[in-house]
């Protein structure tokens, strides 16, 4: 996978629906252990809640779990899941309080009510991009730091950290797909008097 969409930040938002209170939780996770906990912190937290509804999707095993808490089947959870899919957001929980109030929705009034939670909690945690990008670094002299420092961006990296000593270390990365281009500039302009080494990859968001 070179890319993916998941929620920068945990994050939630609310709105009244014909007297029931909906609060949209959501936080970006890795592991389902980090899921459920958060799960069962909102369940805490709304221990007098009528309905603490969840869904969440994980990249790790394309696992994907969601449970209506007591709501008709289908009206909850699975609207909610839905709303993760459809956005094409993984690595994601999300968790929908309701406090009745007192009217009935209906299923149809219930599916509408968890999509819209669904969707506010993560439009509140900002949908990004994460893409699998080189970790790397190179040195070069003072000379050639200016040009290699602007080639760098120009070539879709982003610089992490600058050391300034005998000569200049860079640390920066760059998208998997744009290495060996970006090589091939490094020598057209050094010469080939400077290479980068790559020392790890990881996820970053662009």
């Amino acid at each position: 996978m070179q890319s993916y969409k998941t929620v920068e930040y945990e994050a939630k938002d609310e709105f009244i629906e014909q007297r029931s209170r909906f609060i949209g939780y959501v936080k970006p996770v890795t592991t389902e252990e980090e899921a459920l906990d958060f799960i069962n912190e909102k369940r805490q937290k709304h221990w007098d809640a009528t309905h603490n509804v969840y869904a969440y999707s994980l990249r790790q095993g394309q696992l994907r779990r969601y449970s209506d808490d007591g709501e008709p089947h289908g009206t909850a959870g699975m609207p909610t899941l839905d709303v993760i899919l459809k956005s094409d957001v993984t690595d994601v929980v999300v968790v929908v309080t309701r406090y009745f109030g007192g009217i009935l929705l209906g299923t149809g009034g219930l599916v509408r009510a968890y999509t819209r939670g669904a969707r506010i909690a993560l439009d509140a945690g900002g949908i990004i991009t994460m893409e699998n990008c080189a970790v790397a670094s190179l040195s070069c002299d003072y000379s050639r730091y200016g040009k290699i420092a602007a080639l760098i961006p120009a070539a879709g990296g982003i610089i992490d950290d600058t050391a300034f000593t005998d000569c200049v270390n860079i640390s920066y990365h760059i998208p998997k797909g744009n290495v060996e281009s970006f090589r091939k500039q490094l020598t057209d302009l050094t010469g080939g008097a400077v290479e980068t080494e790559i020392i790890d990859e990881k996820f970053f968001k662009i």
